[in-house]
C-alpha cells in the first residue's frame, strides 16, 4: 500500500459516522441474552469480547457463562442500528427507550 493510500484510508475512517443502536449478546447453552445500546456499534464487540477474555466483571452473569460455556458459546448480533440523521441528543434518549424496548421483548438483561 502506498503513502497516498495509507492517508486516503486513514482519512476516510476518521471521516466515517459510527452506527448508533441496540445489539444482543446471547449465550447459546443457556439461551441467556443481554441487551445494550450504544453510540458505536462497529466497536462494542470487540470492546465486549475484549472484557470477557480479560476477566473484567462489568457484567458478571455474562462473565460467568462465557467461563462456563466457552467464548465460542457466546454471539453477538446488531439488534437495531438508528438513523444517521438523528441529532445526538435525540439520539441518547432514542437508544434509551429502544433498548428498554428489546430487553422487555426478548426477557433480556441489562448491559
Amino acid at each position: 500500500m502506498s503513502t497516498n493510500d495509507r492517508r486516503a484510508a486513514k482519512a476516510a475512517y476518521k471521516e466515517r459516522k459510527p452506527a448508533a443502536g441496540v445489539y444482543a449478546v446471547r449465550c447459546a447453552p443457556t439461551g441467556e441474552v443481554w441487551v445494550g445500546a450504544t453510540p458505536n456499534l462497529d466497536a462494542i464487540q470487540n470492546r465486549i469480547w475484549f472484557t470477557l477474555r480479560h476477566g473484567g466483571d462489568a457484567f458478571r452473569s455474562l462473565q460467568m457463562a462465557c467461563q462456563e460455556h466457552g467464548e465460542g458459546s457466546i454471539a453477538f448480533e446488531a439488534l437495531e442500528r438508528l438513523d444517521e440523521e438523528v441529532s445526538p441528543l435525540r439520539r441518547n434518549d432514542l437508544l434509551k427507550q429502544r433498548a428498554a424496548h428489546w430487553r422487555a421483548t426478548l426477557q433480556a438483561q441489562e448491559m
